[in-house]
């Protein structure tokens, strides 16, 4: 079989590619904590099976941020973090739901079309601060509740969990 240029050309485009679409593909390894597990039917992980992000991990991912009122709190509150699509896209979900858990073992199941339809946010600052344990952090799933008044609902509020611990896509 002969090879001509335009075949030797797609070829040798090819192998050049291969290891930026690897390096694109891998994770990385947390060199921090570990504050994020994701698990269940993702394509990508670099654990065992599991997605585990530390802080850098995440906001590599880009950030993003909102000012949104919510039941919690009093005023409205900026948040910013990582848009959940970032975080599926990064992932690769094959399934439709996140169930996500908290450290207090709180679970709550929230369709991953919410993520793109609504705008959801990973946060992990709260009005410019990285939130601690104590005041709903390290990482707290929050909806732009002012954009949109049909997510000012329990069930929507029911969705954003805080002292976000793990993921499991299913």
């Amino acid at each position: 079989m002969t090879l001509t240029r335009r075949h030797f050309a797609a070829a040798t485009l090819g192998l050049a590619a291969s290891p930026r679409l690897a390096r694109a593909a891998d994770l990385g390894t947390p060199t921090g904590k570990v504050i994020l597990t994701v698990s269940g039917k993702i394509r990508r992980t670099n654990a065992d099976g599991q997605a585990r992000f530390d802080r850098a991990m995440l906001e590599g991912l880009g950030t993003y941020g909102f000012s949104t009122h919510t039941p919690w709190f009093d005023g409205a509150m900026r948040f910013d973090g990582i848009r959940m699509t970032s975080l599926m896209d990064a992932v690769q979900p094959t399934g439709d739901t996140v169930v996500a858990t908290a450290l207090n073992d709180y679970e709550t199941h929230i369709p991953i079309s919410d993520f793109a339809e609504y705008g959801v946010l990973l946060a992990m600052k709260r009005n410019g601060e990285y939130m601690p344990v104590r005041d709903k952090g390290p990482l707290f799933i929050v909806y732009p509740f002012d954009e949109n008044p049909n997510l000012q609902i329990q069930k929507i509020y029911g969705r954003c969990a805080w002292q976000l611990a793990r993921m499991t896509i299913v």
